[in-house]
């Protein structure tokens, strides 16, 4: 299919576009502002479908709303007719439609003609009206509180919350783009006289920029955002998107001392915390059991010895593993258990605990092995 898409540098298109290509879509015209009338027309001339997503939102000058969201609407549309190309046209347009402001007014216009053009022509017309979109590639201080939040808070620069009760309904890019891409193929979300995304966000200001911020102190805390939560995961992804190029490295605490090191990676809002280990050739580690807390052992790199003895017994139980076969140890609660490093090189063991580990209530009682 030869698919049109204009705004095609902007923020929905650039994402649109590049999940067409991953998809195999491979004749797609790109229209921006930089696209001549001779290009345009030999665009339109030849498509088979329309993603208009051009659009003005914050212009110099009032008058360049209506420019810019009907003009080129209108313009667009006149040349499909000049070409007989009935080709479906999907715009976006914006629940501001819906207000009495210049920018609402310009997309409610843009509305109109579509399904004026719809009527008169016969080709399909699909109009979504999107909420606040949010997403990588969008560009911050613009129209985009997401945006702007995540920017600045990353590289450390202020924000402003005029008030933090302010309900939001946002959309995330992915989802935009895995529904236009249903549209067409003939199955949108239609609701009415307008088409809509499904699945909307509904979240307080407040609460976004406490998550942001959350999400910026868990390089210092070790916290992972709550990944079950589908806000959560779709916003942390966002903000990741806007870490300064010479801050995707961070530091951890390394605990060192002559036996070699022990390092928290992670931690987790109830599923436990993951941490590395280093050993040094001939070190034993461990001599220590626990009530509660379970954890589990991969030697990833060198090769180390296991050891296992239960409470009130003499039996001792001895695995053997290496980095050169990845396999995992439990261990069980009730069992004092050591970890020895039996190679010529560094052992090096990835950690988990169920439980984050809590100076408090640490549950590790020592016995040897």
């Amino acid at each position: 299919m030869k698919i049109l898409v204009t705004g095609a540098k902007g923020f929905v298109g650039k994402n649109l576009i590049a999940e067409l290509k991953n998809r195999e879509y491979n004749e797609i015209y790109e229209c921006d502002r930089e696209t001549t009338d001779e290009e345009l027309n030999a665009y339109v001339k030849d498509c088979e479908f329309v993603f208009h997503l051009a659009g003005v939102n914050r212009p110099e000058k009032e008058e360049e709303f209506m420019e810019g969201n009907f003009g080129f609407t209108s313009k667009l549309l006149e040349k499909l007719k000049e070409n007989n190309n009935k080709a479906p046209i999907l715009v976006t347009s914006s629940i501001q439609a819906e207000l009495d402001n210049p920018y609402g007014r310009s997309k409610k216009a843009g509305e109109d003609l579509m399904f004026e053009y719809e009527k008169e022509t016969g080709a399909k017309a699909i109009v979504y009206r999107l909420p606040n979109v949010f997403g990588k590639w969008c560009r911050p201080n613009y129209n985009s509180a997401v945006a702007t939040f995540c920017n600045n808070i990353a590289n450390d620069l202020p924000i402003k919350v005029n008030d933090p009760n302010v309900v939001m309904n946002l959309v995330y890019i992915d989802d935009v783009v895995e529904e236009f891409i249903a549209a067409l193929n003939g199955n949108y979300n239609k609701e009415g006289q307008f088409c809509k995304i499904r699945i909307v966000h509904t979240i307080k200001l407040g609460e976004i920029v406490d998550l942001i911020y959350s999400f910026k102190n868990s390089r210092k805390d070790l916290s992972v955002a709550n990944m079950n939560d589908e806000f959560s995961k779709k916003l942390y992804s966002t903000y990741l998107s806007y870490l300064p190029k010479n801050q995707f490295i961070y530091d951890l605490e390394m605990h060192v001392d002559n036996r070699g090191s022990f390092t928290e990676f992670l931690r987790t809002n109830g599923q436990g915390q993951v941490s590395v280990n280093i050993s040094h050739p001939g070190i034993v580690k461990g001599n220590h059991w626990h009530n509660t807390k379970n954890e589990k052992f991969l030697v990833v790199s060198g090769k180390g010895k296991i050891c296992f003895r239960k409470y009130d017994s003499d039996e001792v139980i001895e695995y053997n593993v290496s980095g050169e076969k990845l396999q995992v140890v439990d261990i069980p609660v009730g069992y004092t258990h050591s970890i020895e490093n039996v190679g010529d090189s560094d052992m090096v063991t990835i950690m988990w605990a169920n439980e984050n580990y809590n100076p408090d209530k640490p549950d590790t009682y020592f016995m040897e092995v």
